[in-house]
């Protein structure tokens, strides 16, 4: 099969072929992903002796490289093959890991360091333009209605190997090295080069899926135009500037949680590693929760609930340190990985949820290829600036000395030392509480208070208890109601397919959904 060659028309039998193709690439996609990315990329840059400011350009490369998504645009319009476009960069973007896997056995740090970044660059930005042009390619291949099986049977196959791929890592750094340290140059080798024939067969598969031709270019068209147009919608920038303020707290210190527990508390990379399982389990469990709540009370009451959450999980982070005993810092932690992973992931969902709720129909794609381009540019903006602020807290420390009159009637000078760290989440949470404020001035259609989610869910909860025995009851406390959700999930749609074919137009469905609403949040506000 040649690589340029496109299909005027998909069969059925050439679709099913190229499902399963799919499927095995996203399966030794992910394996890429897990043993070459993330915890696993910073824990060998510290191995090669990184400062915070050369971890804060690695944090920043995957999200910068996203802008040459733009450009791969135009790229695909005059080549006019996806397949062909996808293929030689993803062959490219692999072909930069076996150079990575050799530098730890480099005498010459600094130079080995510098060759680590190169390698990443390289890597992401290949990445960049090979996911521009795999996302239009499946956007064609895979018939609508079949979509969101398509993505969710992925979505699983990369989750579970991605978890089983995290937790390979972490047993191999774990046990390599001294004491357990962060591995060897020999332990990241394997795991890089294990990666790159991952990445062979990925690609291998890959360039076996059929691909359909390209729709005729659109005459007169501009780029600049295209990504102009959500700016010039009031609704729009406010979230955008929501979405951009986000990305920039979070990410200003999330990718230092790593250099913290490693270096400040003494952990293995390993252990962090499981970390990082812990955080994606959670996420998994209560991601249909999530949904169903952003069904009913819509995505900014979910968002004005799940990202305080989060950001006040930044803030807590800046404690770890002043547990007290390995076995409480290490319990700690798991909790508040937990707590990362269940709010990250009602954020995550709410805010592509109202992106696309909020970009009118037939510009969807213009307005959410510009959210993904200015998220982009925040989130890779925060860790750059954030390497340098952790480069100068490192330096200091705020010690603060006050009287204490013991009970003996003594005075006593307490000391209240708070270290770099703290100092750093702290200031990171800081931009979170601003981007609370941003997300205030976000309209979006049917809003409800955030106490109104609040109390639906403690309602549900009274209930299960005041009807429960002592076994069952526990369960039914925190049991959400599923069945309940579902079915009035169906109604409402039923009632707004019924109103519009009655009246002609959405007003009236809107009006009995919101009617619906109210009477749900007064009978919750009766059972209390």
């Amino acid at each position: 099969m040649r690589l340029a060659a496109t299909q005027p028309e998909i069969t059925h039998d050439d679709l099913e072929h190229g499902t399963r193709r799919l499927m095995f690439d996203a399966a030794f996609s992910t394996i890429v992903g897990t043993l070459n990315s993330g915890v696993v990329l910073v824990a060998y840059a510290l191995l090669l002796g990184a400062s915070s400011t050369v971890i804060g350009v690695l944090a920043a490369i995957p999200f910068l490289t996203q802008l040459l998504q733009a450009p791969a645009v135009i790229l695909l319009e005059r080549v006019r093959s996806r397949r062909l476009v996808s293929i030689v960069a993803l062959f490219m973007a692999r072909l930069a890991l076996p150079l990575m896997a050799v530098l730890g056995f480099m005498e010459n740090r600094t130079l080995a360091l510098t060759l680590l970044v190169v390698g990443e660059t390289v890597h992401c930005a290949f990445n960049a333009v090979a996911g521009c042009a795999w996302n239009s390619w499946i956007r064609d291949l895979v018939p609508e209605e079949r979509m969101g099986n398509f993505f969710a049977q992925r979505t699983i196959w990369a989750t579970v190997l991605g978890i089983v791929g995290t937790a390979l890592a972490a047993g191999a750094l774990h046990f390599a090295g001294p004491n357990g340290g962060g591995g060897t140059p020999l332990a990241f080798a394997g795991l890089y080069m294990i990666g790159f024939v991952s990445s062979l067969v990925s690609t291998w598969q890959l360039a076996k899926v059929p691909e359909p031709a390209m729709p005729a270019p659109v005459p007169g068209r501009r780029l600049r135009a295209l990504f102009a147009q959500p700016f010039h919608d009031p609704d729009f920038v406010r979230l955008l500037r929501f979405f951009a303020s986000w990305q920039f707290a979070v990410n200003l210190a999330a990718p230092f949680f790593t250099v913290f527990m490693m270096r400040q508390l003494g952990f293995s990379a390993g252990f962090v590693l499981v970390m990082s399982i812990v955080s994606q389990l959670a996420n998994i469990v209560v991601l249909r929760t999530w949904g169903r709540l952003s069904d009913r009370f819509t995505n900014k009451t979910v968002l004005t609930f799940a990202a305080p959450a989060f950001i006040a999980c930044i803030a807590a982070m800046s404690l770890a340190g002043e547990i007290g005993g390995r076995g409480w810092t290490s319990t700690y932690l798991i909790v508040l990985h937990v707590l990362m992973g269940m709010t990250s992931a009602g954020v995550a969902l709410a805010s592509s949820a109202i992106s696309m709720k909020m970009a009118p129909r037939g510009a969807a794609t213009a307005y959410v290829a510009t959210n993904a381009l200015v998220t982009a540019l925040a989130a890779g903006a925060a860790p750059l600036l954030g390497g340098l602020f952790a480069t100068f807290f490192e330096r200091r420390e705020l010690r603060l000395y006050m009287d204490w009159r013991a009970p003996g009637g003594a005075l006593e000078l307490v000391t209240i030392s708070i270290g770099w760290w703290q100092f750093f989440f702290l200031i990171s949470a800081v931009f979170g509480l601003y981007s609370m404020h941003r997300l205030s001035f976000v309209r979006e259609q049917g809003e409800v208070p955030r106490r109104e989610m609040v109390q639906h869910v403690l309602n549900v909860a009274r209930r299960g208890v005041r009807n429960a025995s002592p076994v069952a009851g526990l369960r039914a406390a925190v049991a959400f109601p599923a069945g309940r959700l579902i079915q009035e999930r169906r109604q409402m749609r039923v009632r707004s397919q019924e109103g519009e074919h009655r009246d002609g137009g959405a007003h009236d469905s809107d009006r009995r959904m919101g009617d619906r609403r109210a009477t749900d949040r007064r009978n919750d506000r009766r059972a209390a």
